[in-house]
């Protein structure tokens, strides 16, 4: 959430922020309603109870008519008490229910619009010319099914679709991905985590999953528990109602999880293969940073994301995602997009997102200063290896025209030093 005294200081920037994401930018006049509400029944709790303090002094010395008047008043008081009482609190939870609707504020430089109105900041690499090579790529279905190492017939028959097998050489893949993927965020100052994969809802709610991305979610009613999209989720919670010392900043964790997603509203999207599907793994890399450091630390990660991807010579290109396409936590958020073939476009691989002190005001996350002031600190979060997606994106791009797979030659080591996957069957 954001902070309740810069929108009594600037609501036009609050309602420029919510008109730029397509979010309802009536709710900051009736949170500027609620917050008065809130504090003038605050004020008048107060003095209702310093009254009553006050009068708890008197009546002891006070004798006759004027005792049994002040007696009167101290009923009367009493009951004015815990109606101003009532009124303050519900105020308060109305204030804070309409505060946890509001999104975070937008960077000044975010490109205004829908999903198609990013900016692309840089290309790198080159896509290859299949064409000049003589041959047609292969998708990765075909490529999977060739090399053994991606079974969606059998996923359907058991779980449905949108779900997966990775078998044989697949599943040496994926864990060579996450093991590469884990060395380079150790050696770069990372924690690394395995995190639960089922969170409390107010974990949920206060990584900012429980507004415009709840369709998303999966729920567990009966245990009143949530099935994670993404390691930020556990990451971010990790230290909630906590206070942390200044001096141990910046806190860095590379977490590693099964995600779930209900990719509701994709319907007739991205059917074939394991581009999108509701269970996968991935490598998320998560900052708890103080305010004033949380732009530099938003260059790192993607800085480390491109590293990666560097890595397994993919091409791709890094977007500034639009307003109205960011979730409810980001100030601002880069995308990194790989060239997939057989597409002729670009998809999302990994992003990274600076949630400024939005996620930490509402999980009660705090830093403690060299004065002893406690304020809320800074979390970012960014995705290091999205498994399914970055599978694709080397089978496709690193294929050959016997259907065989050169492997980048940064991955050889997590795969025992294997440089190319063979076809098991033509």
């Amino acid at each position: 959430m954001i902070d309740l005294r810069l929108l009594r200081e600037d609501p036009d920037r609050v309602r420029a922020s919510q008109r730029a994401r397509g979010e309802d930018v009536a709710l900051v006049d009736s949170l500027l309603r609620a917050d008065e509400r809130r504090r003038s029944s605050g004020s008048r709790y107060d003095e209702l109870r310093n009254e009553q303090k006050q009068l708890g002094k008197l009546i002891p010395r006070a004798q006759g008519e004027e005792k049994a008047e002040l007696l009167k008043r101290t009923g009367v008081l009493a009951a004015e008490v815990k109606a101003a009482n009532t009124e303050q609190n519900e105020a308060e939870q109305e204030a804070q229910r309409l505060l946890g609707q509001l999104a975070n504020l937008l960077h000044p430089d975010v490109p205004i619009g829908g999903e198609e109105d990013f900016a692309t900041l840089e290309h790198v690499g080159t896509p290859r010319d299949f064409a000049a090579e003589g041959f047609e790529p292969r998708d990765h279905v075909e490529l999977g099914r060739i090399l053994g190492a991606i079974d969606i017939e059998r996923a359907a028959k058991v779980s449905g679709s949108r779900f997966y097998y990775l078998t044989g050489i697949g599943a040496l893949l994926e864990l060579a991905l996450v093991n590469m993927a884990i060395a380079q965020a150790v050696e770069a100052g990372f924690t690394p985590m395995l995190t639960p994969a089922l969170v409390k809802p107010r974990a949920m709610e206060g990584t900012g999953f429980l507004g415009q991305a709840a369709e998303n979610v999966f729920r567990l009613e009966e245990d009143d528990f949530y099935l994670v999209g993404t390691s930020e989720v556990p990451l971010a919670a990790y230290h909630m109602d906590e206070i942390i010392d200044a001096e141990q900043l910046p806190l860095r964790y590379a977490g590693f999880s099964p995600c779930f997603r209900r990719e509701a509203g994709t319907y007739g999207k991205d059917t074939r293969g394991i581009i999108r599907v509701h269970q996968f793994d991935k490598v998320e890399m998560f900052s708890y940073v103080a305010p004033e450091d949380a732009e530099a630390e938003h260059i790192r990660l993607l800085g480390w994301e491109k590293d990666f991807l560097n890595k397994l010579d993919l091409a791709y290109r890094v977007i500034d995602v639009a307003s109205g396409d960011l979730g409810a936590s980001a100030y601002r958020k880069f995308d990194i997009e790989a060239w997939i073939p057989t597409q002729g476009k670009f998809r999302e691989l990994t992003s990274t997102s600076n949630c400024t002190e939005f996620q930490a005001r509402r999980l009660d996350i705090r830093m403690r200063g060299a004065e002893g002031r406690n304020r809320p600190l800074a979390t970012l979060n960014g995705t290091l290896c999205a498994v399914p997606r970055t599978i694709v994106a080397i089978l496709e791009t690193h294929q050959q025209a016997d259907g065989s797979v050169t492997v980048p030659e940064a991955l050889r080591p997590y795969l025992g030093g294997r440089p190319v996957l063979e076809p098991i069957t033509r």
